[in-house]
C-alpha cells in the first residue's frame, strides 16, 4: 500500500497532451462575423422582407451592381455587433411585411440571432436590439434604382 493510500488522498495525473483545450490558445471572433452569422439568421425568419434602412438598401444595390462591390455589405446590411471575448450585443434594422405581427417577427428574429450566434461563436448573447424601419406594402415596388447596365 502506498503512502497516499494508506493517508486517503487521491492523485490525479494528467497525461501530456490531455486537457482542457480552452488553455492552449485564445479565439478571437471579429464584429463582421457575427454581422453575417445574426444577418442570414434574421433573414431566414417569415415576415422579414429586408435588411436595413431604405438608404442603406438603395446604397447597397448600387454597389451589389458594381464588379467588386458587393460581396459581405448585402449580409450584413442592417446589422452592427458589439464583440467582447465572452458576449456579444446587436442591433438590427428590419423591414416587415405588411400584415404580419411586428412584435411576433420581432421575437422569431431575436430568437433565431440569439440562437445561431451562440451556437456558432460560443459568444453569449447579452441583447439583440431591433428597430423596425418600414413596412413593405404590397403595391410598393422594391426600392432599388434602375440600372443603365446590363
Amino acid at each position: 500500500m502506498t503512502d497516499s493510500e494508506r493517508s486517503g488522498e487521491t492523485t490525479t495525473v494528467t497525461k501530456k497532451g490531455v486537457g482542457a483545450a480552452a488553455t492552449r490558445g485564445r479565439t478571437t471572433i471579429a464584429d463582421g462575423v457575427v454581422e453575417k452569422i445574426a444577418g442570414m439568421a434574421a433573414r431566414d425568419v417569415v415576415g422579414v422582407h429586408a435588411m436595413g434602412s431604405g438608404l442603406s438598401r438603395t446604397l447597397g444595390a448600387v454597389r451589389d451592381r458594381v464588379p467588386g462591390g458587393g460581396g459581405k455589405a448585402g449580409v450584413t446590411r442592417g446589422v452592427k455587433a458589439e464583440v467582447g471575448e465572452v458576449q456579444t450585443a446587436l442591433d438590427l434594422e428590419i423591414v416587415v411585411d405588411y400584415g404580419v405581427s411586428i412584435a411576433d417577427v420581432a421575437g422569431a428574429v431575436r430568437e433565431n440571432v440569439i440562437a445561431a450566434v451562440e451556437r456558432m461563436t460560443g459568444l453569449e448573447v447579452v441583447e439583440v436590439n431591433i428597430a423596425v424601419s418600414d413596412v413593405k406594402l404590397p403595391d410598393e415596388e422594391e426600392d432599388e434604382p434602375e440600372s443603365r447596365l446590363q
